[in-house]
């Protein structure tokens, strides 16, 4: 089972759950003896349905030269990311609004375009499930919205990456927000070297060593054939972003290689990469082909001496697998 199933179904079991929750509430203000049935409370942090995650160890905040690490604070040299509320509702499209304080107080109206967006917006839930890499827009007021639907309940992160105008550096700053409805954790996919969704068959390739720069290579087939037309996206064949387990540190890596309009791609893309510390990682892979955005999702564990867990696939796809449909996955553009 894919981990955007699991996700719309742990999304149903927790409707279930709370419409249940509701019909023995009713019950027990009328019924003396389920009234009177005391039960164990819960331990701290069972309460939300395991909602709480495992602080990152000490330290562990900061990258090997000790500098903070993106993605970890709300704050970050004078501009702070405040979204304008955060709870909402599961499964309700909405829209989801914010700005960029400058260092004045006031929100941040002028930018420099990165990657051929003034502002990235990530969404993803806790556990590292429904990833989503979209773009706002900005109205006059300097207020960022996009219309959103978040697919289930918990503790959702969102990421900013953006540079203001006049200052000489990309920021990438980080709020949580939270989803209403019972928590069920998707587990992480295990490790492995191939991502096959669509009809496509994703594979990675690298040998990433904690505090050093590494270097990935993706190859996209479709079909049991080698994509040879890539288009560009955001002025690139592929846009990376690796998120660390347990305190979601944000790398966002892009190619080398420049892409413009008319230009091909494909089948490989590769990237140079420094994973900050020793651990687990997940990777989405953006990539455009057939008009359509497209994302590749993998689990990394990336130790300090060599001692990864990419495994290689033993054999590629050579025919176009059974798959979900798109409207199943949980990523989005």
């Amino acid at each position: 089972m894919s981990r955007a199933v699991a996700l719309r179904l742990g999304a149903f079991a927790g409707a279930l759950a709370l419409a249940f929750g509701a019909a023995f509430a009713i019950g027990t203000a009328v019924d003396p003896i389920a009234a009177a049935d005391t039960t164990t409370a819960p331990a701290h942090g069972e309460e939300m349905g395991g909602m709480e995650e495992p602080a990152a160890g000490h330290g562990e905040e900061h990258s090997e030269s000790g500098e903070q690490l993106p993605g970890l604070a709300v704050s970050e040299a004078g501009y702070t990311f405040s979204p304008t509320t955060t709870f909402y509702q599961p499964g309700k499209k909405t829209e989801l609004r914010f700005t960029i304080q400058g260092p004045d107080g006031k929100p941040v109206k002028e930018y420099t375009e990165t990657h051929e967006k003034d502002l990235h917006l990530i969404v993803v839930r806790r556990d590292l499930s429904g990833f989503h890499h979209v773009h706002p827009t900005r109205d006059a007021s300097g207020t960022w919205s996009i219309p959103f639907t978040f697919t289930a309940g918990g503790t959702w992160r969102l990421f900013a990456d953006f540079q203001p105008a006049g200052l000489d550096r990309t920021l990438t700053l980080g709020t949580d927000v939270n989803v209403s409805g019972l928590y069920i954790p998707v587990p992480l996919s295990e490790p492995a070297g191939i991502y096959s969704f669509d009809g496509y068959d994703v594979t990675l390739a690298g040998d990433p060593v904690a505090g050093k720069e590494s270097e990935l290579t993706f190859s996209i087939n479709r079909g049991g054939k080698p994509v040879t037309d890539l288009q560009p996206y955001l002025g690139a064949f592929g846009h990376l972003v690796s998120l660390r387990s347990g305190d979601l540190a944000y790398l966002h890596t892009h190619p080398a290689q420049e892409a413009t309009a008319g230009m091909k791609g494909g089948p490989k893309i590769t990237f140079a990469t420094t994973f900050p510390t020793a651990g687990t990682y997940s990777l989405f892979l953006d990539f455009q082909h057939a008009g359509a955005v497209r994302t590749a999702e993998f689990t990394v564990k990336v130790g300090t001496d060599g001692t990864t867990a990419i495994v290689p696939p033993t054999k590629l796809p050579t025919a176009a697998p059974s798959t979900p449909g798109h409207e199943e996955t949980p990523h989005g553009h």
